[in-house]
This record gives structure tokens, sequence and C-alpha cells, in this order.
């Protein structure tokens, strides 16, 4: 599936429209104004008027428009100012970190207390049931595999690299690779081993695992990546160890050896961390080890936006929601974390390499049939996911799991 300019509207909602409450943007305006003063940012305006404490550059091009987005969507707005061009950045990562460092702090602690009566909830249809998981995971994954390509190293690798030594586009595929090799060797895959991987991507986890002599059953909701994994493990003449389902983790059934797992928890949805988790342990066979990568958020945001919509929710991951490594630890069940490694600073690196390399292909993107709009907001997701991670506000964790003894 491509998107096309013919469809704007049907695809971004919220975009073509500015919202016509003046009283709204009137006080967004003021809280604007309020915590601009405070950061080291640069915030100008048409005409050339500076505002804040100086540092990287963010440019309102639309003041009135940027005001009233916010104001009637807070920061669903704040991201649908930046695909409707209210504002611009020269520097987008750094502006997005400046805020993000400081965003539990941005607005007053009198009106922090009135945030549940003004954000908007998570549609129903988001909350992460076999349904809606399904339609959520085409929604994103299957957007194109092209896209993707477009993007990505050789390893088609849509998750936090490990590198050892300096980050760039020569380095990635091998960093993509070490990632992989070290989850694989954490939950203890070997010839023989039975292994299940939830969350296939586009193949590269159940290619390598394939390698080792393992037999590899790989799951994944994504039509478009499970036809292109499917050709890559047929193309490696390994179709007799790795087998690639369109399946759902809740119905997989047998034991097995070894789990994998890599960046899903994040896409099961808060309601359902026990399930996910319970399955893990119900597939584990004896003596087996569980190895997962999970993007996590502080505990205390986390409970905060719990039923938030927000505009990652809204545009790019539907249905989403990060768990906290305490979540992640309150959902074990019978299962305990026996190891673990941060991947934050590699992460913050990978989202720079996978952005730069966008900005790159930018017209071969736009050749697949994707409009502007989705430019802009595919350039904000890759730079906001970038910022989170510099400014420590996103971890990412490779967990090791056993069983409790």
């Amino acid at each position: 599936m491509t998107l096309t300019t013919d469809r704007p509207a049907a695809f971004w909602p919220g975009v073509d429209t500015v919202p016509p409450s003046r009283l709204r943007g009137a006080l967004a305006r003021r809280l604007f104004l309020h915590a601009v003063r405070r950061l080291p940012l640069t915030v100008e305006l048409p005409g050339g008027r500076r505002l804040g404490a100086g540092g990287p550059v963010m440019r309102l091009r639309r003041p009135e428009a940027f005001y009233r987005r916010v104001g009637a969507g807070g920061l669903i707005g704040f991201g649908e100012a930046y695909m409707a061009r209210d504002w611009e950045a020269d520097d987008l990562p750094a502006v997005l970190t400046v805020m993000a460092e400081r965003l539990a702090t941005l607005i007053p602690p009198g009106l922090q207390r009135l945030r549940r009566l003004a954000v908007r909830r998570v549609p129903r249809d988001e909350l992460g049931d076999r349904q809606d998981a399904r339609r959520n995971v085409h929604r994103h994954y299957d957007l194109s595999n092209d896209l993707f390509a477009a993007f990505l190293d050789e390893t088609l690798t849509y998750s936090a690299a490990l590198f050892d030594g300096p980050a760039s586009w020569e380095t990635l595929a091998g960093a993509q690779r070490s990632k992989i090799d070290r989850l694989l060797d954490q939950a203890g895959v070997g010839p023989g081993t039975r292994l299940l991987e939830i969350g296939t991507g586009w193949g590269e986890l159940a290619l390598r695992a394939a390698r080792r002599g393992a037999a590899v059953v790989s799951i994944t909701l994504s039509r478009e990546q499970r036809e292109l994994a499917r050709a890559r493990v047929a193309d490696a003449g390994l179709s007799d160890r790795a087998e690639i389902l369109l399946a759902d983790y809740r119905e997989v059934s047998g034991r097995y050896d070894a789990i994998v797992s890599v960046e899903m928890v994040e896409a099961v949805g808060a309601r359902h961390w026990p399930v996910y988790f319970a399955a893990l342990e119900r597939l584990l066979a004896p003596g087996g080890r569980i190895a997962i990568q999970a993007i996590t958020m502080p505990h205390e945001r986390m409970l905060a936006t719990l039923d938030t919509h927000t505009w990652v929710r809204k545009y790019i991951f539907p249905g989403g929601m990060l768990p906290s490594v305490t979540a992640i630890e309150d959902n074990l069940g019978g299962l305990r974390i026996t190891d673990r490694l941060s991947l934050r600073a590699d992460y913050a690196e990978t989202l720079r390499l996978w952005r730069e390399r966008y900005l790159e292909r930018v017209d071969a993107v736009g050749a697949l049939g994707f409009d502007e709009t989705f430019h802009r907001m595919w350039t904000l997701y890759l730079a906001y996911s970038e910022a989170g991670f510099r400014s420590r506000y996103l971890d990412v964790w490779q967990f090791t799991l056993g069983r409790r003894s």
C-alpha cells in the first residue's frame, strides 16, 4: 500500500483545517511564550523578532495557526502544526531535544493538574485486541516495503543497532548484526535450538538464527513483511530451517528452547502486557531463555500518559504504548530478568542515520506516491524519536529473561 496525494484529508485528519477556537489559541500562546522565555531555544517570529534564552532556532511561519493547533490538540497539535508548515527548524532534532529534556515542566504545575480534562483519550479501536492489532500493524508496517528500504541499511533492520565504535552509514549494517547476534547469544540460540521470534521485521534475525542451525518459527502481523522475509529466507536456501507465519502472539502453541522479540512489546498495548508476558512464559520450554529488546520511558511519565492519545499514536504507531522498566518488571509473572543492557545512545545514532538517509532519498520516496505531508510527518517522527533518546526521556534495553526458580 502506498499513500497518494489524492486523499490527504482521509489520512491527515486535523492537518488541512486550522481549529477555530481563538480562546484556546490565546491560552496556548500565553503558555508557549511563557515556556520559551526559560528554554535554551530561539523562537523566531515573522518579521525577525526573536524570543527565548538562545539555542537552536524554531521559526514560527504562521503563529496564529500554530497557537490554535496547540490549543486544540496539545502535543498532537504541535506535530500537526509541523506537518502543516506552521513552523520550521534548521536542526529539528536539536529543537525537539530541548523540549524533550523539559517536557515535564513546560506546563505550570497548576495547569498540569487539569491535564486529564484536556487531553484526548486513546480511541477504543486502538486498545490492542486481536483485530485492532492487525489493523494497527497494517497502518505502519504495510505502508510499503520500498519506503523502508529507502532509508534502512541492507539488513532491513528497523530497531536500535549496537555500535562498536563510530556510528556511520558504513558501520550501520554491522552494528545491526551485532545487536541481533547479542540477542541470539543471550537466548542461547545454536544448532538444533527451537526458536520462536515474535515480530519478524523483514527477516534478518530469522536468517541469522537459521544460519546458526536453529529451527526458527517467526511470526508477524504484517503481510508485506511476511512476503519479503519469506523471499529472503528462500533466496538464502534456508526455507527448511525458518518458517515465517502470519500470526498473533496469542495464537502460537508449542514449546520453544528460546524466544526472541525485538521492539514488539511497545505495540502490544498496556492492557495486554500481562497477556504478552504470560504467552512468553507459556511458550518457553523448561531451561529455555528469552531475549527481548524494548523501548522504555520513565515510569511517572508512562503513568501520566497511559490513556492519552498522542501524535505518535495518531500518525505513526496506532495502538502503541511504551512501557517503563518498572511496568515490565511488574508484568513478568513467572519470569525474571537475568541480564540487561541499555542501547540508548546507540538508538539516537541509529535514528540519526535513518533520518539522514531518508532526507537523501526523499525524491525516491516521493516517487513511490508519498506526498509532502507524509514527508514532513516522517521527518518529524524520526527527529522526535532521536530527540527522545538524546534527552534521556527514552531508553531502549535488551533484557534476558528466565523462569523464576
